[in-house]
């Protein structure tokens, strides 16, 4: 299964299983914010007296692969599938770059 990581920048919520927020930044740097249970983002067992900022994913479908005129590899990747998860502003599609994709 594809992934595209993203920082877990706080824990927000222990109800079970526990949420945190997390942070993805697209190719052209702007930010999109994620709340989300801790297993739904690979994290370790995490708490409000963990230390953050810590690495996780987003599970995703990717929709397209590509250079840019700079010489970037891009992805467009959707979060929508296969867990349905979506930004705080709604979006689930997403432009990032390579590197920031987990391959599986």
């Amino acid at each position: 299964m594809d992934a595209v990581s993203v920082t877990i920048q706080r824990f927000v919520d222990d109800s079970f299983p526990g949420f945190v927020e997390c942070l993805l930044v697209d190719a052209d740097g702007h930010e999109h914010h994620f709340v989300e249970k801790v297993p739904v983002v690979g994290a370790p067992e995490l708490s409000f007296d963990s230390v953050f900022p810590q690495p996780g994913h987003i599970a995703c479908v990717v929709q397209d692969e590509w250079i840019d005129e700079r010489g970037r590899g891009l992805v467009r990747v959707d979060t929508q599938e296969p867990w349905r998860i979506e930004s705080t502003a709604g979006a689930t599609c997403f432009t990032v770059l390579l590197d920031q994709m987990a391959r599986g």
